[in-house]
């Protein structure tokens, strides 16, 4: 009698235990589930990128997935094909879960490099053109009207010779720069195409009344020696990325780098709980900045229309 009532008491205890530790996992299921290796890759020194890193990790961690839910290992290639190859390479070898890529180039190496690891992208000029979508990457575009940049552009300068600064090795680039030539005819101007691809591609800038800086990672890495080039020609100059307005880029309308930061973050913790990035659409920018210089236009003699200044999301006096 009395061993039965122990072997009774005994279970009792085993099915509170279980109960118990099943209350525990419930409890902390988020961060068992979110125990993922997330790779990053953030080219090089590039202001637009790190504002888009910073907005990811605060997001992330809204979404319950801060420091100790998640190992990220951040890769910071040079903006050049092998470095950002090795880069995807290596989050490969690493066995990361998720890898998280900033920019054109740096999406579409992780995508050559595998078929299986999940990818989420953000500051991608127009993701379906450059064929950055398919059944295992999804993300954030940061596409904006180019039509809308020179039209804005062309209320500041009468410009006739429109330099385009890309990148033949970066396909958003070539796109950006193809599309600003078909405006030609339509906004009265020819363009001259700048490939640049290291920082002594820069002294190649010369012969143009105006400046365009597409989202090209190279350029933005020496954005400081294009705008020194500039400056002292006194060209005003107009970019589709974010970051070159604290070097003197006039006029900048692009995709706001805390909105994408933080929709790459909602996307990488969906995938995280389970979701497929096949099952999740690539979003497009709701939020344009536009951000004019005033203090750089005021010293090369340029004058901002009202219109434009009182449109800007961001003045820079």
């Amino acid at each position: 009698m009395v061993k039965w009532w122990r072997m009774k008491i005994y279970k009792a205890h085993y099915f509170f235990l279980l109960s118990l530790v099943a209350c525990l996992l419930l409890a902390f299921s988020p961060a068992l589930a979110a125990e993922k290796t997330i790779g990053v890759i953030m080219t090089g020194n590039i202001p637009y990128y790190k504002d888009i890193h910073k907005a990811f990790t605060e997001g992330l961690a809204a979404e319950g997935y801060g420091p100790g839910a998640v190992e990220i290992i951040q890769q910071t290639p040079n903006p050049e094909p092998m470095s950002w190859a090795n880069a995807a390479r290596k989050l490969v070898a690493l066995g990361a879960d998720i890898i998280v890529a900033y920019g054109a180039p740096a999406t579409l190496s992780v995508l050559h490099e595998t078929s299986d690891v999940q990818v989420v992208f953000a500051g991608v000029y127009d993701p379906q053109a450059i064929g950055a979508t398919g059944k295992n990457a999804t993300g954030v575009s940061s596409k904006v009207p180019i039509v809308s940049l020179l039209k804005n552009f062309k209320q500041i300068s009468a410009f006739s010779n429109l330099g385009i600064v890309y990148s033949e090795s970066e396909k958003d680039t070539v796109l950006q720069a193809n599309e600003a030539k078909h405006l030609e005819g339509g906004l009265g101007f020819r363009s001259t195409r700048f490939n640049i691809k290291k920082m002594d591609d820069t002294s190649k800038i010369t012969n143009v009344d105006a400046l365009f800086l597409t989202t090209g990672c190279a350029a933005m890495h020496c954005v400081n020696n294009i705008m020194g080039i500039a400056k002292k020609a006194k060209i005003p100059t107009a970019s589709t990325i974010g970051g070159g307005e604290s070097s003197g880029v006039i006029l900048t309308i692009a995709a706001n780098p805390q909105e994408q930061g933080r929709e790459a973050a909602k996307i990488t913790a969906r995938i995280i709980k389970g979701a497929k990035t096949a099952s999740i659409p690539v979003q497009q920018p709701k939020k344009i900045d536009m951000i004019i210089n005033l203090k750089e236009a005021t010293d090369i003699g340029v004058k901002i229309p009202f219109d434009l200044l009182t449109a800007a999301t961001r003045v820079i006096k």
